[in-house]
């Protein structure tokens, strides 16, 4: 039990370090100032660029996967997707930076690739087929995000209120994303 708290709280701290927080401090700025005021891929790609929103993206997704595979190596299967929850929440409210983060997709999609790549993959295809069609970021990250509850009771069981648990704070935190959405407001990607 105590290896299994070690874990997650070891999860949740991986999951506050912000590189789009970082990036932005290393050029004098906060990225949470500029454009949705998310400390995420799409805000970062919009305000300082292609360079920076990879970087971005790399390290979200890197982080996910680590806290998710360290914690099924170290505590087994359950501690695994404890840790995917954890390092998400701490992605969405980090300890380091005011409890204000990002909504968490890119980590989220990085943990479920460390636990289960399956459920990982599924997401990313809606996520992709609903950009191609929509080019809303927003949009394809609620779906993607509703599928994997999905997708985890057909690949992994065992996931499934974990998923579901990550599925609903990611659909929360996107909220004012709906808001414009149904509003027509809302950004377009642009390729």
């Amino acid at each position: 039990m105590i290896k299994f708290a070690i874990c997650v709280i070891a999860a949740y701290l991986l999951g506050s370090i912000s590189p789009s927080i970082i990036i932005g401090r290393l050029r004098g700025d906060d990225i949470r100032s500029h454009g949705s005021g998310n400390a995420g891929t799409t805000n970062v790609l919009r305000n300082y660029g292609k360079k920076a929103a990879a970087v971005t993206l790399l390290v979200d997704v890197l982080k996910g996967t680590a806290a998710a595979v360290l914690g099924s190596a170290i505590g087994g299967g359950k501690c695994g997707y404890a840790c995917a929850l954890a390092v998400l929440l701490g992605h969405i409210f980090p300890v380091f930076f005011g409890f204000k983060g990002g909504k968490g997709v890119a980590t989220a999609f990085g943990a479920l690739l460390g636990v289960s790549p399956w459920i990982a993959l599924a997401a990313l295809a809606v996520f992709v087929c609903v950009c191609a069609v929509s080019r809303y970021v927003s949009l394809s990250s609620i779906c993607a995000a509703a599928s994997a509850p999905l997708a985890s009771l057909v690949f992994a069981h065992g996931a499934f209120f974990y998923v579901v648990a990550m599925a609903a704070v990611i659909i929360i935190k996107h909220r004012t994303n709906i808001s414009r959405l149904f509003a027509g407001t809302e950004n377009k990607l642009k390729f």
